[in-house]
């Protein structure tokens, strides 16, 4: 099944929803919401905050990025959770144990996130850590393309059996340059055989099982001249040559590695046209409402496997579930180290 939504994901101000806010959520160009860090309290200050989005549009798309580690919007309420660095650093001494805690960790971030009201987390981080990106760094699995594609598979399954999609990231691999396209636009300039044998592993192996992808804002000049999330040649390549039958985000416009395609609404313009399916907009204001002018008129129709569609767990009731004492207590212990 399929749904139609806008093709525009944006951010939220504070807290609570704000009256402008709600406005705003009924644009039908706007199709997703993302929290951040300034958006959450508490698990169900959350849970409160994504059912008063769902009481104006209960269609939206609601997504944090929840990975581990550095990138954990939400900590209060819910498992601290190690960098996925860390979890696959036993992986070559424990490959069974270490895929089984990553299939844990996945059903565990679902469960969660579920009970916070979200349909989706942007994980799993499919990049392969080469000691070159600090951006990167331990939020890949492993150094290993193979190993990555390993434990996000777990990590995939874990997610999948809690009921949540995956969204994979940052195609076709950001761990291979120094620049953060956060501030500036990176050049990769190894030729495409030597990324098809190595950064693009994870994502030839896992295509067919995850439900969204995020490119990356990054050049690789020895295919397209243009950042993969706005180039029809990497977007087609991840279609056709992979067979990814799901959703394309694209990463924050907002970036600097984004700039250039130029003014916001350009931006999302471009990235739509190069064959993203969602893009998102992330704090500015006045450039979402810009995007969301460029965007009138389209929509997309996005597979159901990514809203959450089962009933919600409810935080506190996870406790009571022998599985989730034990993954959270091993997780904590993980994250403290």
């Amino acid at each position: 099944m399929t749904q139609t939504l806008g093709p525009v994901m944006l951010d939220l101000e504070g807290t609570e929803l704000r009256s402008e806010e709600r406005e705003m959520l009924m644009r039908q160009e706007v199709g997703g919401v993302i929290l951040f860090a300034r958006n959450v309290e508490h698990a169900r200050q959350v849970r409160e905050l994504c059912n008063a989005i769902r009481s104006v549009r209960p269609g939206l798309l609601l997504a944090i990025d929840q990975e581990g580690g550095r990138v954990q919007r939400l900590r209060d309420g819910v498992t601290r959770l190690p960098a996925m660095g860390r979890i696959g650093r036993d992986y070559e001494a424990n490959p069974e144990v270490t895929l089984r805690l990553c299939l844990d960790a996945g059903w565990l971030l679902g469960m969660e996130m579920a009970a916070c009201g979200l349909d989706l987390s942007f994980a799993p981080v499919l990049d392969v850590d080469t000691g070159i990106s600090s951006v990167i760094g331990d939020r890949s699995f492993s150094s290993d393309p193979h190993a990555v594609a390993a434990m996000a598979g777990a990590f995939i399954g874990g997610l999948h059996e809690a009921g949540m999609a995956a969204v994979g990231k940052h195609f076709p691999g950001h761990g291979s340059v120094a620049a953060d396209s956060h501030l500036e636009l990176p050049v990769d300039d190894r030729p495409l055989e030597q990324l098809r044998q190595h950064d693009l592993i994870p994502f030839a192996e896992l295509s067919s099982r995850l439900d969204g992808v995020m490119p990356a804002h990054v050049v690789y000049s020895a295919f397209d001249a243009r950042p993969a999330g706005f180039s029809a040649s990497w977007l087609g390549l991840l279609r056709e040559s992979l067979g990814f039958k799901g959703t394309i985000f694209s990463d924050d416009l907002g970036m600097a590695g984004a700039g250039y395609a130029g003014s916001p609404g350009e931006r999302a313009l471009a990235a739509l046209d190069a064959g993203c399916d969602m893009v998102l907009v992330c704090n500015d204001r006045a450039a979402a409402l810009e995007v969301l002018d460029a965007c009138q008129g389209r929509s997309v129709r996005l597979g159901s496997r990514l809203r959450y569609g089962r009933a919600r767990p409810d935080i506190d009731s996870l406790a009571a579930l022998g599985r989730w004492r034990r993954v959270h207590a091993r997780l904590e212990a993980m994250a403290s180290l």
